[in-house]
């Protein structure tokens, strides 16, 4: 999991023509194509308390990725949609863990205090980097489930004046278009002799004072000013120790406080991600629902690309020269239930096989929104979808920095086995495999060996890392088949990969 959350050395190219990691992008089994952030659409609500129909994206919760606490919606806006519990390292931004220990040793003032038995405190403290609260002089704690004291907001003052002046003004333009809706020239009660007051008092509305807002002390506005502080004479004189600095990363992970040394860093709360419904533009079905228990953070369909695109990795290769060939080692992982072969194919290769008009794709589409319901004038449904998007596929403006020998054969993997990841008897498998190519497989994972021959690079561009381009033929067995009681239907399926590779090497 954690090869996911790396730098995009592997990058796929989807529908609309975006590189995408596979860790972001989606695949939906009724238009058997790759769909990436902007491929998918979020499902909308409807706020129908005012004459003007408003329309949001609907967020079905919010929870943490540690502890899994699901929370609602008003719950998280109190606490600043941070999680309470779970902590982020301030210097790489992992997880951090609670620690059991003891505390530092001192001299003891009397005999008893030295036969007293210590008591067993706790800290925090990240297994990746080994940060530590003891090290940013963090009191530890004497219960485990934390209570470590938070850095104080040194414009927490003028933020809390400035979040009530916006209150402040939102309810004074309600209050503007409820006045609005009712015309004084229609209105029967001036002939009654009452006024807007009197009424809205016998009705138990709050009376609205105009010498409130006239009165009230607004936050002063901020003024810009050119005089900067000037820079310390040390600072031209004096060594830097790098690894004393904090770098723009850890500073802007901390924005209210922008702290410039390390032990000034202190441990972040946890923000809560959120769960959401995403649908396919182009065929409006799901391809991420969340299940409505509130007791778990799972999804019921699960349509991310790793689950049923083959995954690629890459292992090693060799140093990079211009003209010489360099072998590369990639990893293919098959994460699908059923056995699937993979062809490697040249970059130019068309990545579909079969073409239809853009007109007719978009009025089928329009007639299944039609029977949906989303365009029909005298029918508004509480979910409400987005517009099907058909847009032209951005043109992919990478070039090829080497080109790349593809083996002529497929490449068979077999299906996925969770319980052969612990079982030491070894593989049993029988695969047809040419040694020179695959170089080693176990389970659901073959690696392949290819050749690599960097190109000349052109003006500029000498500094710049090399990318290979190729495409991947898969087969995929179409489970939906299954859900309607029909055969599997097989089908092969291409997707173009680009290969971040090194540097060439200059001898």
């Amino acid at each position: 999991m954690a090869y996911l959350l790396q730098p995009n050395y592997v990058r796929y190219v989807c529908g609309c023509g975006s590189l995408k990691p596979i860790s972001r992008i989606y695949f939906c089994r009724h238009c058997l194509k790759i769909r990436c952030g902007y491929c998918v659409s979020h499902e909308k609500s409807i706020d129908y308390s005012d004459s003007k129909l408003l329309f949001f994206i609907q967020v079905d919760s919010h929870y943490c990725p540690n502890c899994l606490e699901n929370l609602p919606s008003s719950e998280v806006r109190l606490k600043k949609n941070k999680c309470s519990n779970c902590f982020d390292c301030p210097c790489c931004f992992q997880t951090l863990t609670i620690r059991a220990g003891h505390p530092p040793i001192r001299p003891a003032a009397t005999a008893e205090d030295a036969k007293a038995t210590p008591k067993k405190v706790y800290y925090l403290c990240c297994s990746l980097c080994r940060w530590s609260s003891r090290d940013a002089g963090i009191p530890d704690q004497f219960v485990a489930t934390g209570g470590w004291p938070e850095q104080e907001n040194p414009h927490a003052a003028r933020i809390t004046a400035l979040i009530d002046f916006h209150k402040i003004l939102a309810s004074r333009e309600r209050q503007n278009q409820e006045r609005k809706k009712f015309d004084p020239k229609r209105t029967s009660l001036q002939f009654f002799g009452l006024t807007s007051a009197m009424a809205r008092k016998r009705a138990g509305l709050p009376i609205v004072s105009e010498a409130k807002w006239q009165q009230s002390n607004f936050p002063q506005p901020s003024v810009a000013s050119e005089e900067v502080e000037e820079l310390p004479a040390s600072i031209f004189s004096s060594p830097v120790d790098i690894t004393k600095i904090t770098t723009l990363d850890q500073r802007l992970q901390h924005p209210e406080v922008q702290a410039e040394k390390i032990y000034e860093l202190r441990p972040q709360h946890k923000k809560f991600p959120v769960k959401r419904s995403q649908r396919c533009r182009a065929c409006e079905h799901n391809v991420s629902k969340p299940e409505f228990s509130p007791q778990s953070i799972k999804f019921k369909i699960q349509l991310a690309a790793f689950y049923h695109v083959p995954e690629v990795r890459i292992v090693t290769f060799e140093p990079l020269e211009v003209g010489k060939p360099s072998e590369l080692l990639l990893k293919f992982c098959n994460p699908t239930q059923h056995q699937t072969q993979i062809i490697l194919l040249p970059e130019d290769t068309p990545t579909t096989s079969t073409t239809t008009s853009a007109t007719g794709e978009k009025e089928e589409l329009k007639r299944e929104n039609m029977q949906l319901g989303c365009e029909s004038p005298n029918l508004l449904p509480s979910v409400v979808r987005q517009a099907s998007v058909l847009e032209d596929p951005k043109p992919v403006k990478i070039v090829s920095g080497a080109t790349i020998e593809l083996p002529t054969g497929p490449v068979i993997l077999a299906p996925r086995d969770d319980a052969a990841e612990y079982d030491d008897t070894g593989d049993t498998q029988t695969f047809p495999d040419d040694p020179k190519l695959v170089v080693w497989r176990k389970g659901n994972k073959a690696v392949l060996k290819l050749q690599v021959t960097p190109l000349v690079p052109e003006e500029g561009k000498e500094n710049e890392p090399i990318i290979v381009g190729l495409v991947m033929q898969y087969g995929y067995i179409n489970t939906i088949a299954t859900l309607e009681h029909k055969t599997p239907q097989k089908v092969d399926l291409k997707v173009k990969l680009f290969l971040t590779l090194d540097k060439i090497s200059k001898c």
